[in-house]
């Protein structure tokens, strides 16, 4: 019973305390608020200051870095490996997945006379087809689904740090890692998620008869319109597994500095931001626009109910393992077209031809000598 009421001491005083500090009055309040806010937006300024080197040169390129260099060490000294950890997550899945998405179904909905021009299918992949209540549901899901995402990794690294008592699942520390280290463990985080991602969604979510598979296809694949929201919305189980999973386990596994995260998720996010888009002009032909349309093509294919397929997100697994979809383009055909395009056998042969009489003259002078 002593032990009981001491607790119960404790804990009365202690919320006693924690009441006494709380704003008693609007502009005390406003003060918090604004406290806070302005803590938060200083977690992106090293990311960006870091993103903005390679668009300065010589001497600026000296004082980028150490810009950086200051500012990131002020952060870990100030806020804490878990709060700029969680607090980058959260405000990078939001700038650059969040809001892009939400604008773009704005976008769509507002001006659809002008947005139809621009879709894959036209009029037929406009959002506004499914209503706004099925729309304001696919957001809201969606968005319960990113934050979920960004609470079980809390989760996991509180349980890793403070119950079991090992090191954190990302370092974060005020050693900077290499750019050169930085694009090899990105390299490695795309391979080992394209594999994870082909084997959980072809084998989990579609030919594996189950549960799973049974709530993707009443989620995410209950309309065959593709548009930005949708990379995100589905039931949060299948959400966890088939698009949480393969993104996050590459920066545990090689336990990636917080920086190489942070970057590895802002190419995530837009990656799926553009892909699910359903729009036809996109930043890179080859990549992202063979990605989009080979995701339209398997959200096609499920709704036909045959020769469902192209389960990977660039199509190079699904070109070696035959699970292209049937009478569309493969990953290789997209190289072709871009080379074509850009004439680039023409190109390659004017250099092949030019390097060999060049060489030429030079054997000829030589003769000469």
């Amino acid at each position: 019973m002593q032990a009981v009421r001491d607790k119960v001491l404790y804990s009365s005083g202690y919320w006693q305390g924690r009441s006494a500090s709380l704003p008693t009055g609007f502009w005390e309040l406003y003060g918090a608020t604004m406290s806070k806010v302005t803590s938060l937006l200083t977690l992106p300024l090293p990311l960006i200051s870091f993103l903005a080197i390679p668009l300065y040169g010589g001497s600026s390129t000296t004082v980028s870095l150490a810009f950086f260099y200051l500012t990131w060490s002020s952060l870990v000294w100030s806020k804490g490996p878990l709060t700029i950890e969680l607090y980058g997550t959260t405000i990078i899945r939001f700038l650059c997945y969040l809001a892009p998405a939400m604008f773009s179904v704005a976008f769509d909905s507002m001006l659809p006379n002008f947005s139809r021009k621009i879709k894959a299918a036209g009029k037929g992949h406009l959002p506004r087809r499914l209503g706004r209540d099925r729309i304001l549901h696919i957001v809201a899901v969606s968005t319960a689904n990113v934050l979920l995402g960004v609470l079980v990794q809390a989760i996991l690294e509180v349980l890793f740090i403070k119950v079991l008592h090992l090191r954190s699942l990302l370092k974060v520390n005020t050693t900077v890692p290499l750019p050169w280290t930085i694009a090899i463990d990105i390299l490695k985080g795309f391979v080992l998620r394209g594999v994870l991602h082909y084997a959980v969604h072809r084998y989990v979510l579609h030919e594996w008869p189950s549960i799973l598979s049974k709530l993707h296809l009443q989620w995410q694949h209950s309309t065959d319109i593709t548009f930005s929201m949708l990379a995100a919305y589905d039931h949060p189980a299948t959400y966890l597994l088939g698009v949480f999973l393969p993104t996050y386990l590459p920066a545990v596994l090689f336990r990636w500095h917080v920086l190489t995260w942070h970057l590895f998720l802002v190419i995530v996010s837009l990656e799926e931001f553009f892909v699910y888009s359903g729009y036809t002009s996109l930043p890179s032909a080859i990549i992202l626009g063979g990605m989009a349309r080979r995701n339209e093509a398997h959200f096609a294919s499920v709704g036909e109910g045959q020769g469902i397929g192209n389960y990977g997100r660039l199509g190079l697994l699904d070109l070696i393992f035959g699970t292209t979809c049937p009478d569309e383009d493969d990953v290789m055909d997209d190289i072709h077209d871009e080379a074509e395009k850009h004439d680039v056998p023409d190109r390659v042969a004017d250099a092949v031809g030019s390097g060999i009489s060049q060489l030429d003259k030079k054997q000829k002078s030589r003769r000469r000598k």
